[in-house]
């Protein structure tokens, strides 16, 4: 497919496409060519990300409390919003993958995930702000919107908790059982056991969101 689609998808025409195209690299695909990959675009990325979300919530939502600003904005931009932004515009059709990436990189959360910050750096260094802002708010302001509904909801971990304590006490642990990534991305994965017994597997960009992911898909198991 011609990049010039996805720039139709994402409303924003790069006069450097080579920013394009490093967006779209990943490290599998980078690293047998010798080429950038994308993990500094993303870096940046997620800093524009916060700051801009950060900023959106702060001015629209005024009647929020500071902590519950931080848990929307975290609902937000850790959870399954900027996937589901890749797959809005179908990223996954346009990204450089490795040969071990081949076969599930277009549809991993992950991958799919960093090529929308790296997309957002992109858009800022070949256009400025005001266009990475806009790329932002159009693609995540209803998620915005939907999570300043639950932001009084109980997090995952303490439903999970509640739920398995019904009947009396139960021990539940939480293990990091994996890290990866450079120091500035790290990707950890968690696992949660009750009395011993393996329950689910999470993952996340730290290990409080690992153990998050996995105290949901505990719950998604249970249901």
């Amino acid at each position: 497919m011609k990049l010039e689609e996805l720039e139709k998808n994402i409303g924003y025409t790069f006069n450097n496409k080579e920013l394009l195209k490093q967006a779209l690299r990943h490290t599998s695909f980078a690293n047998e060519r010798n080429l950038p990959s994308n993990e500094k675009l993303e870096f940046l990325g997620d800093s524009i990300l916060e700051f801009i979300t950060s900023k959106y919530i702060y001015k629209n939502y005024p009647n929020l409390r500071e902590g519950e600003m931080t848990k929307v904005r975290a609902t937000v931009v850790c959870g399954n919003s900027l996937s589901e932004v890749a797959k809005l515009h179908n990223f996954g059709d346009f990204l450089y993958l490795g040969k071990s990436e081949q076969k599930t990189g277009r549809e991993s959360k992950a991958i799919l995930e960093d090529s929308v910050e790296a997309m957002i750096a992109a858009i800022y260094l070949d256009g400025g702000l005001e266009p990475a802002e806009k790329f932002i708010i159009e693609n995540l302001k209803l998620d915005i919107e939907d999570a300043t509904k639950h932001v009084g909801d109980k997090d995952y971990k303490t439903v999970l908790q509640e739920k398995l304590q019904e009947h009396g006490d139960v021990k539940i642990e939480y293990k990091t059982i994996g890290e990866s990534g450079p120091d500035h991305d790290k990707r950890f994965v968690a696992d949660v056991e009750v009395n011993g017994k393996f329950l689910a597997k999470g993952k996340g960009k730290s290990k409080k969101e690992a153990q998050m992911q996995a105290a949901k898909k505990a719950l998604e198991n249970l249901n």
